[in-house]
């Protein structure tokens, strides 16, 4: 667990009513924090998803993605540690 301490810059109207709301509370800005995250990885995803589609790539099997997987797994168990 990592501990951070925050300074925020509101504006006094949202800062009461957040604090009213408990949403200045550890758990409710992890819950902020976590959703915030997840909703920036499906739109990255998403992206992602754009590029590939306008370069023309055509979508891999599952077959293929599982060979790729074994391969990438294969090379890093056959590297020395570093």
């Amino acid at each position: 667990m990592t501990t951070l301490e925050l300074k925020l810059n509101l504006p006094d109207r949202l800062a009461q009513d957040a604090a009213q709301m408990g949403l200045l509370e550890s758990d409710s800005l992890q819950t902020l924090l976590r959703e915030a995250v997840r909703n920036r990885r499906i739109a990255q995803l998403a992206e992602a998803r754009t590029r590939v589609a306008a370069a023309g790539i055509p979508p891999m099997s599952l077959d293929e993605i599982q060979s790729e997987v074994d391969a990438y797994r294969a090379e890093r168990r056959n590297q020395p540690e570093s």
